[in-house]
């Protein structure tokens, strides 16, 4: 059975019940610890840089900050290998890194909170991008926790419920922040996320460890350079050539497909909060509609991207998902023209969100149906990264791209951006079976 037809198998069985289940409850704690920080580092993080009246073009250089995640793969055989002295013995080497990722996070936020961008730039950046860092790294032991804790028929649900929970933290690290800056001030809001990590710090000491013997380095023999070349080949070099072996040319049109899907979500989100709020949104308006209405949306995204994928199967839905995403930026370049007008508004958020949940399930689907289970962590990490790149490499011009051609051009160049992903998607499907079934 493919990678694709055992995840359809799965969703096809699932019943709520399975939702119940202690192992998917912890993956949907984690996957909240997982989802809060990304936002406190990103869409809300630019919310308050604006509020502070920082310059549009330093708040789209923070997009940068997703370089932490697009590069989490050089370090994840790090985390993958290394045992962290004491905690390991008392935890396990999955908990360990969890626990310290954790701990790490809430102390940078608590730390952000107690920073004026506007006076301390240098340092709050700083701190900023080592939220991030620590960020991605949670993320890291988060997938492969996911993926040894529980028996392969339980993985969609587990991955289902991650999503979930990740949904429900990004909701209350946007909205929740959102009004706890209007009605108390930024530092209150990051105190609160801060807090909040403690969600998942529990999640972390109440699991157990998974029973899986993962690789160190006490396996490897000879010098320590030696040792560390072979950690290097076994670790980093073997997933990338057996990925590129398997799919010979095709890897790279894969490979620029991935790196292509998001880029013009990411290219227009960077600056999302900021266009909302100088067209005259207020802050109370932007965390009703764009965050706790678009949550529920993306919600019904998820459902109706699964449903999607086992009712016309997967390669029919990757060039929708595509064109989606896409075409999102036709309903800001309208809001744009139209002003605040919150029935726009609605609009633009229904759509964009239920794009974005939509195109995430089937591209979560696709780069699973990918992977060598020989390397699955290692190799869904490098997809993972590829996906984030260049979107947050080309947000970062973002603010820059915009002071030159206004908001409504911004939206017509935004969209242009996802062209390319557009056009290799239907490269992709009409290759589909040759590409990734007779490599399965």
């Amino acid at each position: 059975m493919s990678n694709t037809d055992a995840i359809s198998a799965s969703t096809n069985s699932v019943g709520w019940r399975r939702f119940l289940q202690k192992p998917v409850l912890i993956i949907f704690f984690l996957g909240f610890s997982g989802g809060l920080p990304y936002p406190l580092v990103y869409a809300t993080l630019t919310a308050w840089l604006a509020d502070a009246e920082i310059q549009r073009s330093t708040i789209s250089t923070f997009a940068w900050l997703g370089f932490a995640y697009s590069f989490k793969f050089l370090w994840s055989p790090l985390v993958d290998t290394l045992s962290l002295p004491f905690l390991s013995r008392w935890l396990g080497r999955r908990r360990a890194w969890l626990f310290v990722s954790q701990i790490a996070l809430c102390v940078s936020l608590f730390a952000l909170a107690g920073l004026d961008p506007a006076r301390e730039m240098g340092l709050f950046a700083l701190i900023a991008v080592s939220v991030a860092f620590l960020s991605a790294t949670q993320d890291i032991v988060i997938d492969a926790y996911r993926i040894e804790s529980a028996e392969q028929e339980l993985q969609g649900v587990l991955a289902a419920s991650y999503q979930y929970g990740y949904r429900v933290a990004v909701v209350m690290a946007s909205a929740g922040a959102l009004y706890i800056a209007e009605f108390g001030s930024w530092s209150m809001a990051y105190q609160v996320m801060a807090a909040s990590m403690g969600v998942g710090i529990v999640a972390t000491i109440m699991c157990h460890e998974p029973d899986v013997r993962a690789g160190s380095f006490s396996q490897l023999s000879g010098s320590f350079f030696k040792q560390a070349g072979q950690w290097l080949i076994i670790s980093v070099v073997e997933p990338f050539t057996d990925f590129v072996n398997r799919y010979n040319r095709w890897a790279f049109v894969l490979f620029a497909f991935i790196a292509s899907f998001y880029i013009s979500d990411r290219v227009l989100g960077i600056l999302a909060n900021p266009f909302y709020l100088d067209i005259g949104f207020s802050k109370v308006q932007i965390a009703a509609i764009a965050k706790l209405y678009g949550f529920w949306v993306s919600l019904f995204g998820i459902v109706a991207g699964a449903a999607a994928i086992v009712k016309f199967g997967l390669p029919r839905c990757i060039v929708s998902a595509t064109f989606f995403i896409v075409s999102t930026n036709l309903f800001f370049a309208a809001l744009a023209i139209a002003g605040p007008r919150m029935e726009l508004l609605v609009l633009t958020i229904s759509f964009d969100n239920f794009a974005l949940s939509f195109g995430s399930t089937i591209m979560i689907v696709f780069m699973s149906s990918l992977v060598n289970m020989k390397f699955t962590a290692t190799q869904y990490a490098l997809l993972s990264s590829i996906s984030t790149f260049f979107g947050k490499f080309l947000a970062g011009f973002s603010g820059d791209i915009q002071l030159t051609l206004g908001w409504l051009n911004f939206f017509f160049y935004a969209a242009a951006t996802g062209i390319p992903a557009i056009v290799l998607s239907i490269l992709v499907v009409r290759r589909y079976s040759q590409i990734v079934v007779n490599h399965d």
